[in-house]
């Protein structure tokens, strides 16, 4: 067996059978190739095993939406081992050595993925920081508020003839949102593929449009699939995103997918929190909302991380951090800051809190409430009511969401 190294273009294709190996599925030269344009094979590592792909571990480089602010973040992403070389460290060597890549080139402070399994990431410090609702709907009699008089108009489309009245929109509402990806030109095409192996055996996929009075203010990405029993019909709608610059837009865009004639299920699995669907509708039990984790973060520099983010009330704190893996980050590191900007620097003052980067993690984009950490004990306090103060300058007015899995 060799050592890690860096892949060369060269090397998707053996990736890919790699990942469709590890991940139950079948190498299809259409899912290749509408991958290929994003694999950054400079941030892709490789271990071969007698010239066979074996383990491997990628970051994508995008920026990520934070509180207050955009920053770089390493995407981790194509973590996959052969099920003939598990349980020999290949896994450990790959995400300590991604780390030690994306610290030393110090252009991302913190890195963030989506997790196969929640036990394998936090042992690499990864905090889960953007958890979702899978909702799974029974549109039965379900009802919304009546339409107001001058609503907007509503229309149907394909993705691709609005690309750029999309990614307009979509730039204009992440803003507002922690956890949304920025799309440049290659991501908004892998977005918008349309592939027969995405499908599951539903439609192709479809945009539902709403204009208000400046234009387009909401769009939602969905597909159906059909079914039927004794009864009639049981059709899913099954929706992929909803992107509303106003309250208006996003009612109108939910009362026509949760009533699309001869369906009777909906499902959407990257439901926010705090979705305001959960407050529209006059029966929430029947969304069924089941909590699931999304977004995991890793801090990879403390103080440049902890600077770049906004916060929604006045901080002065001194948090003592631990890290096993990025010896940098242990330390005391004193935070000044609000909605304005932040500083964070080293200090010798005592701290008032003391945590481990993967608690730091789950702070990071205003998800989790420090008080909750403290009680399952992954969070100290050090002085009294450090917690008081810092609990509400954490928080953000919009809840972490993801938006999609890459």
């Amino acid at each position: 067996m060799t050592d890690v190294v860096v892949s060369r273009a060269e090397d998707f294709d053996d990736i890919a059978a790699l990942l469709a190996l590890a991940f139950h599925g079948d190498l299809d030269p259409e899912v290749q190739a509408l991958e290929r344009p994003i694999f950054e094979p400079d941030r892709s590592l490789l271990v071969r095993d007698g010239g066979t792909a074996v383990a491997h571990a990628a970051a994508f480089s995008r920026d990520l939406g934070v509180p207050g602010a955009d920053l770089p973040a390493a995407h981790v992403t194509m973590v996959a081992v052969a099920p003939t070389h598990r349980r020999r460290g290949l896994l450990t060597t790959l995400m300590r050595r991604q780390l030690r890549n994306v610290r030393d080139a110090g252009r991302e402070p913190i890195a963030v993925l989506w997790a196969s399994e929640g036990r394998i990431y936090p042992r690499f410090g990864y905090g889960s920081a953007a958890p979702r609702y899978v909702l799974s709907v029974d549109t039965t009699g379900l009802r919304l508020p009546a339409p107001a008089p001058a609503e907007g108009r509503l229309r149907l489309d394909r993705p691709d003839a609005h690309r750029d009245e999309l990614a307009r929109l979509y730039e204009r509402v992440r803003t507002e949102r922690p956890g949304w990806s920025r799309r440049d030109e290659r991501w908004w095409s892998y977005v918008l593929a349309d592939l027969k192996a995405h499908r599951g055996g539903a439609t192709e996929r479809r945009v539902l449009l709403h204009e208000g009075a400046e234009g387009l203010d909401g769009y939602a990405l969905y597909r159906t699939k059909d079914s039927s029993s004794a009864t009639g019909p049981q059709a899913e709608v099954q929706v992929g995103e909803v992107v509303a610059a106003t309250p208006e837009a996003y009612t109108a865009l939910w009362r026509l997918l949760l009533s699309v004639d001869l369906t009777r299920r909906l499902s959407f699995p990257i439901a926010a929190l705090d979705e305001p669907l959960l407050r529209l509708v006059d029966e929430p039990r029947q969304l069924s909302p089941q909590l699931a984790d999304a977004l995991w973060v890793r801090v990879v520099d403390v103080p440049a991380a902890l600077a770049a983010r906004r916060y929604a009330t006045d901080v002065d704190v001194v948090i003592e951090v631990t890290d096993e893996l990025l010896k940098e980050n242990t330390g005391r590191w004193r935070l000044v800051g609000g909605r304005d900007g932040a500083q964070c620097t080293p200090t010798t003052a005592p701290a008032g809190l003391a945590c481990d980067v993967r608690a730091l993690g789950e702070l990071y984009l205003g998800g989790a409430n420090p008080y909750a950490l403290a009680a399952a004990g992954r969070v100290r306090e050090l002085i009294p009511h450090t917690l008081a103060a810092l609990t509400p300058a954490f928080t953000w007015h919009r809840t972490p969401s993801p938006m999609e899995v890459f």
